[in-house]
């Protein structure tokens, strides 16, 4: 019996070794591809659709890769990487075009091979992310659907040991960008994107000023009037 679980101990411990190693590669080389594909906060796509072998390569080993929700951080990240990934590869599989919503069904029909999981990107967003971690606001400023309306894709992976920092950075810088949060004495004009998922901003007694003002430096009026702006759907593609 003693052997047994021993043995049993060492192959478990080997196979989660296995695993955090391909993990751990699959963030190197998300990281590799977003450095040489995205700049300013745009995509080549055209780069990608002509050469498109590391893309396929990421999302063939993405489909190998499990990772509990209680390893948080791993967790997180891979499927905010992987989010970022599928939305490039549904643009270059369609492309040419000019915003993912001239494809039917991009975000909440075309299912994806991933983590174990066949789900699609809206999937990823609200069940596997929002639903696990309720409490964390800042999922909104790092999964990048491809618009210019969303804050700007980063040319590089988000990873456990940073994840925090990555966070909070593109949550200041989106909050902080006058072309997000437009602001004309106490009248505010903010992105739909507070529109549409307003509860997760306003938790435990606080409101949207309230969440907006945390990561901002010039605060906004105390009684400022809120509205939300047309999203912008074109595009996010180096010109």
């Amino acid at each position: 019996m003693k052997n047994t679980i021993t043995i049993l101990s060492i192959s478990l411990f080997f196979l989660a070794g296995v695993n955090a190693q391909d993990l751990n590669s699959y963030f190197a080389s998300t990281d590799s591809f977003l450095k040489e594909h995205v700049k300013n906060g745009r995509v080549n796509y055209k780069a990608i659709k002509n050469n498109p072998d590391a893309l396929a390569s990421l999302l063939a080993n993405a489909k190998k890769i499990s990772v509990s929700k209680t390893d948080a951080k791993n967790y997180q990240a891979f499927w905010i990487n992987t989010y970022n990934l599928l939305v490039i590869d549904g643009i270059v599989r369609n492309h040419p075009l000019k915003s993912p919503l001239d494809v039917n069904g991009f975000f909440e029909k075309k299912k994806h091979e991933v983590g174990g999981e066949n789900i699609t990107l809206n999937d990823i967003e609200n069940k596997l992310l929002r639903a696990n971690f309720p409490t964390e606001a800042r999922f909104h400023f790092v999964l990048v659907c491809a618009g210019l309306g969303c804050p700007p894709i980063i040319n590089s992976a988000y990873q456990p040991s940073t994840l925090d920092a990555q966070l909070q950075k593109q949550t200041v810088k989106a909050l902080n960008d006058n072309n997000f949060i437009r602001v004309n004495k106490n009248k505010v004009q903010v992105s739909q994107i507070f529109e549409w998922y307003k509860g997760d901003f306003e938790q435990n007694g606080s409101d949207l000023v309230d969440f907006i003002n945390a990561y901002r430096t010039e605060q906004l009026p105390d009684k400022s009037r809120v509205s939300y702006y047309p999203y912008d759907w074109t595009l996010n593609e180096v010109k």
